[in-house]
């Protein structure tokens, strides 16, 4: 089977993520959401015949980790603030940091698993590095969760960690990425990162995302030369393709399914956003011109992209929380005169039919819930490739990639 063919039958539902005959591995998830990250976490562990069991899992918002736990094996949900769970100092000198003392969880059920803990996975939020807010979030001390999220791990005796977070993380006020990786060689971890970008790793969007990743007991080499082994130059092969696909690949198939669910009706819009809708259309044009924007998105005063109309042969744009909202992106739909629905969002960012985000017993709105939960995730396909590089190490041996048996 093709690279494309299993990746278009994996969004429809045809390949399972969770073997429960498969020797299983103990993982975490830190700021865990609906689920993105841990379902492609499950995708790596696949790749090395293991199985991902989620023996914890975290965030504030309750009803995205019962999301999660419909379609991920999950044994405990804490919805505790990562603020409250873990007690620790950090001492900085000159370039190097440290603990001032072991870092101590204070949250009873994630102390049950010290030591039990094969990997451990985290999204801080983001807010603070995004370049879609204005410069004076960088100095948003929600970027201190990183920290706090190494002090976790550590205090956990994880014996791999990856982190994620938006490209521009390494510029966050206070340098917070390289605090953390400071903190982490500190406690006898191998540390490495990379901006990974889906389009060019075989993907159908342009989202990137910045990835760390850490594992204990191991020579700094070892993890560069894994890192570089899958995600290197051409002269080292590629485990993952680098031509992308696009975003009619991924949802061509739902055309004509508008109406029939919350998560298949496209968002409604006003008489003017119509308008503007039929004019790309009217005119076979993918850009909306100045002239028929409104005043505050004209002459180069907001992304040339709002208003737009996605290519059909290219792959989509860098999916956010406001996929609802024409004037905050190109979110209109290539071949239809309508934005895109909750589900054809949740194809372009690599979750298939069957994750369960619909609770027949209580069906989300389209607005919270979804924008967040679909806008926020880290797309499984580009958390299964950081979580192989990870495993790779970890388990001392390449990953099997299901498109390639």
């Amino acid at each position: 089977m093709s690279y494309s063919e299993w990746w278009r039958d994996f969004l429809k539902g045809k390949h399972p993520w969770d073997v429960p005959s498969k020797p299983p591995l103990s993982v975490i998830d830190l700021f865990c959401g609906a689920g993105g990250f841990g379902l492609g976490t499950a995708l790596a562990a696949r790749c090395f015949e293991h199985r991902a069991l989620f023996s914890a899992i975290a965030d504030t918002d309750t009803l995205a980790m019962d999301v999660y736990s419909q379609s991920l094996p999950v044994r405990k949900k804490i919805s505790d603030s990562l603020a409250t769970i873990v007690d620790y100092s950090v001492e900085k000198l000159d370039s190097v940091a440290e603990f001032d003392y072991p870092p101590e969880i204070m949250q009873r059920d994630l102390s049950a698993e010290i030591g039990k803990v094969d990997l451990l996975i985290a999204g801080p939020p983001c807010q603070g590095h995004s370049n879609l807010n204005n410069h004076t979030r960088r100095n948003d001390p929600r970027n201190d969760l990183l920290v706090n999220t190494v002090a976790v791990a550590i205090s956990l005796q994880a014996r791999a960690v990856v982190i994620e977070n938006v490209p521009t993380a390494v510029q966050a006020h206070g340098n917070v990425v390289h605090l953390a990786r400071s903190l982490l060689a500190s406690e006898g971890y191998a540390v490495a990162d990379r901006v990974l970008r889906m389009d060019t790793l075989g993907g159908w969007q342009t989202r990137a995302r910045y990835f760390m990743v850490a594992v204990r007991n191991t020579e700094q080499q070892v993890l560069d030369a894994a890192l570089n082994s899958l995600l290197g130059d051409k002269s080292s092969g590629y485990f993952f393709p680098r031509d992308p696909l696009n975003v009619l690949w991924a949802i061509s198939d739902l055309e004509g399914c508008e109406g029939s669910s919350v998560f298949d009706t496209p968002p409604v819009q006003g008489p003017e956003n119509r308008q503007r809708i039929d004019y790309l259309f009217d005119k076979n044009i993918y850009d909306l011109p100045n002239s028929k924007r409104p005043d505050c998105h004209k002459n180069g005063t907001a992304y040339s992209s709002v208003y737009g109309r996605m290519h059909p042969d290219r792959p989509a744009p860098t999916i956010t929380t406001s996929t609802s909202t024409p004037g905050c992106g190109r979110f209109i739909h290539p071949t239809r005169r309508r934005l895109i629905t909750p589900h054809e969002t949740a194809r372009i960012q690599c979750f298939p039919d069957n994750y369960t985000f619909i609770d027949q017993q209580r069906e989300p709105s389209r607005t919270a819930p979804l924008k967040k939960w679909l806008g926020n995730a880290v797309p499984p396909y580009l958390g299964m490739i950081a979580v192989c590089v990870a495993l790779s190490v970890l388990l001392n041996k390449s990953p099997q990639l299901p498109w390639a048996s």
